[in-house]
């Protein structure tokens, strides 16, 4: 189950739009928790949520068949890869995290500071 169910952090059952409304009603840069994907792909099992700068991202986690690890968003060269999803929650608490914007082409960078939790 890579490690989420037991964490505060997850909300399993919560779709994107409950998750992205519980952000904005946070209103806390580096707001985040991660929820179940919305398609049933074993190979994006989960995404992570992100509250920054007024905007929400949906950032999806990548499940790496070949070595039974997990990334973030699309595949790139160098990518960093973790053994469970709340590796890269602890990681990110720690280092900051690239939110990517591409409808206007823009790069911020937030750590993951607030649990939100859905109600």
């Amino acid at each position: 189950d890579a490690g989420v169910h037991s964490k505060a952090w997850y909300a399993a059952t919560c779709d994107r739009k409950t998750a992205e409304d519980a952000l904005y009603r946070s209103n806390k840069d580096g707001s985040f928790l991660i929820r179940k994907s919305s398609g049933q792909d074993s190979r994006q099992p989960y995404t992570l949520v992100v509250f920054y700068n007024r905007r929400v991202y949906n950032i999806p986690i990548r499940f790496i068949e070949s070595t039974g690890q997990y990334a973030l968003g699309r595949e790139k060269s160098g990518e960093e890869r973790f053994d469970s999803v709340a590796e890269i929650v602890e990681n990110h608490q720690r280092t900051s995290l690239v939110l990517i914007d591409s409808q206007n082409n823009t790069k911020d960078s937030t750590k993951l500071k607030h649990i939100v939790r859905v109600s």
